[in-house]
Order: C-alpha cells, then sequence, then structure tokens
C-alpha cells in the first residue's frame, strides 16, 4: 500500500547552481557531489556553508565518486578518469568504447569493495547498444552485463551480496548476485516493475531499511519501492519534471537529495536546482569510494 505523504515532510530549492541535466549525486565528507552533464561539470555543495565549488571537465560527465585516497573519479564521453580536486586537472584511465561515438557513459556508483561501475547510454537509443563496466582499483576496465541500452541507477543491499540495476526502456529494476572477490554479477532477475508510473526510472538510490529511492525522470517525482515483494511503498512529488537521481545526505543522512535537469519546452521555476527532501522518518546509508 502506497503511504500518504506526511505534512511533516518538505521538498526545498536549494543551491544557486542550475544544472543543465544534474545527475549522480553522491554524499561524502559533509558534502553533495554531483554532475551537470551537459554543462560538462562536476560540482560540489556543501549544505552548512551554502556554497558550491565547480570543476569543468570539457565534455558530457555521466558520474562521480569519491576516492579512497583522496579526489574523485569520474565516467564521461571519453571513458573513466580521476579527478584531482586541488587543481582540477584530468588523469585518462580507458576507455571501452572508443569506437562508439553515439555513446557515453552515464550512471554509476561504487560497490561496498571498491570498484566503480558505471554504464553506458546509447544516445540514438539503440537498444542493446550500452554496457554496464566494472572498473577494478588497479584501473583495469571490464564489462560485466551487455546488451544494455540506457544504463543508470545501481546500489547495493546492506551484506553486499546483492546488486540492484535500472535499464530505463526495460521499466523495471533488476537485482543480480554480487560476488565481491572477483567484482562479477550474475543471475539477474526482475525484482521491481515500473511501468504503471507512466515515466522513466532513472537514479536510485537503498535506505537503511533496504527499500529502494528512484527518481523519476519526465515524472516530476521519487518513489520507494520494496526490493523484496516489488511493492510501491511511498511517493513524493518534485516540482521539476525532469527528476533525476537521489541520494541521502546530512548529518544523519536523513536528508535526501534529488538532482534535477531542465526541460526541452517547459518553464519551471527550480528546474536544474537540488532538491532536498526532509521529514522522510528513514536514513541512508554511507557511500562507498573508489579504491583505486
Amino acid at each position: 500500500m502506497i503511504q500518504k505523504v506526511p505534512p511533516m515532510i518538505t521538498v526545498t530549492a536549494i543551491g544557486e547552481y542550475r544544472a543543465q541535466w544534474g545527475e549522480g549525486p553522491i554524499w561524502w565528507n559533509n558534502a553533495l557531489y554531483y554532475v551537470d552533464i551537459e554543462g560538462h561539470s562536476v560540482i560540489r555543495y556543501d549544505p552548512k556553508s551554502e556554497t558550491e565549488t565547480v570543476w569543468p571537465v570539457g565534455e558530457r560527465v555521466g558520474t562521480v565518486v569519491p576516492r579512497e585516497t583522496g579526489g574523485l573519479a569520474i565516467a564521461g564521453d571519453s571513458g573513466f578518469h580521476l579527478l584531482n580536486t586541488e587543481d582540477g586537472s584530468l588523469t585518462h584511465i580507458g576507455d571501452p568504447e572508443p569506437g562508439k561515438a553515439n555513446n557515453r557513459f552515464n550512471d554509476g556508483k561504487c560497490s561496498p569493495d571498491g570498484r566503480f561501475f558505471a554504464g553506458t547510454i546509447s544516445l540514438v537509443k539503440q537498444t542493446g547498444g550500452a554496457s554496464l563496466y566494472r572498473l577494478d582499483p588497479d584501473h583495469s576496465i571490464h564489462e560485466v552485463h551487455a546488451g544494455v541500452t540506457n544504463s543508470n541507477g545501481i546500489a547495493w543491499d546492506a551484506k553486499g551480496t546483492t546488486c540492484y540495476y535500472i535499464d530505463t526502456p526495460t521499466q523495471s529494476v533488476i537485482a543480480f548476485e554480487y560476488d565481491s572477490k572477483n567484482g562479477t554479477l550474475s543471475n539477474p532477475q526482475t525484482i521491481v516493475k515500473t511501468d504503471h508510473v507512466g515515466s522513466s526510472p532513472d537514479g536510485m538510490t537503498i535506505d537503511s531499511e533496504g527499500k529502494l529511492w528512484i527518481a523519476f525522470c519526465h515524472g516530476a517525482c521519487v518513489r520507494r519501492f520494496c526490493p523484496d515483494t516489488g511493492e510501491e511503498l511511498q511517493i513524493i512529488d518534485v516540482p521539476a519534471l525532469e527528476t533525476t537521481a537521489v541520494a541521502f545526505g546530512g548529518d544523519d543522512l536523513s536528508d535526501l537529495y534529488v538532482t534535477t535537469g531542465i526541460h526541452k519546452t517547459e518553464v519551471e521555476e527550480h528546474a536544474g536546482r537540488i532538491f532536498v527532501i526532509k521529514g522522510l522518518g528513514v536514513s541512508g546509508v554511507p557511500a562507498f569510494p573508489f579504491a583505486g
């Protein structure tokens, strides 16, 4: 049964930066990091000082994760890179799809054991023309799931043995068995169907109760699902049609941060800004850094 939204829940636009297409939020060291794909930038938002730091990266960038040793790792048009946050310089690691001009990297996150998983998107919507990849700490790149079209949200359960994943056109979440010894995904099972929503499942995160939170692009909402039953549990409306991705943050990880993009034709007051949802009564889990 879908819960009614309690009156104490608030949805507030924050920050001054307005992304053309915000994505990939992740909470790390008391700040929110995210990307502006079409703005070719990585952004850090500090909620206490309400300040923003922007690193231009010179290409479309689909996702960002922190590094265990400092700095950031990103994936974009030309593959995987390391981003030095001191001087903004990039170190290129590799591109697993150099011959696919119509593909770019999209969403990604790190597994509990420190591997960076990120997938590509076919910009011409070629069915099965993209893949999910794994960047290991030794900087080797491996294809782990082929035949996708728009690689999107990814998260792991508390045990680190199940990986949840979205290939957007399938309108579903699949669960893989995850082997942390070698970083492999196996036995995919569809566990959540989202056809009824009428918009695109995009970025995803998991809370401390093991429930999945999914942003719905073109849908102006975030929805909570139970991965065990597939049941939809809660809907939170967001005043931006292009609601793209979510991440828990704040001092106790009880705030849900939401990235958004600017619609091609609709004019919306806060489109492209970050939103923070407070009062949900549930917290998230800490993010995992890249070990390489």
